[in-house]
């Protein structure tokens, strides 16, 4: 589940915020397996698309974390989860998209490096009002 500014997001739904204020961000990943799984790295790019086939990832000049983009998981047991919280502030107006991605953390397994990504969050970012 992905809430932002306490909302649940999907695919089809914008989540509108201002220019300049802490946007909460919180990702819970459930284990519904019969095993522990784990170590992860969670990691949350910030894009543009530009509709056009182009993602634009270079944008820490208009987005910024308040702490880390990337959270680290030790483990989560079957049926168990795990929340992990965080803040994006926007610096300026325009629409991104969040790509969150669970890589795996365990050199010792075959998995490829990004094995599970989430749909991407669409953010509309707007001028606070006066």
């Amino acid at each position: 589940d992905i809430l932002v500014a306490g909302q649940l997001c999907d695919c089809d739904v914008v989540v509108n915020c201002q220019v300049g204020d802490p946007v909460p961000l919180q990702v819970k990943l459930t284990n519904w397996s019969k095993h522990s799984v784990g170590p992860f790295a969670l990691t949350v790019m910030p894009y543009q698309d530009y509709q056009n086939g182009v993602h634009n990832y270079d944008l820490q000049d208009a987005i910024t974390f308040v702490g880390s983009n990337t959270f680290y998981i030790d483990s989560v047991k079957p049926t168990k989860d795990s929340v992990y919280f965080g803040a994006l502030l926007f610096l300026y107006t325009g629409d991104f998209y969040l790509n969150i991605k669970f890589h795996e953390d365990n050199c010792s397994r075959e998995l490829p490096l990004s094995w599970l990504c989430l749909p991407s969050v669409h953010i509309r970012a707007t001028e606070p009002v006066a």
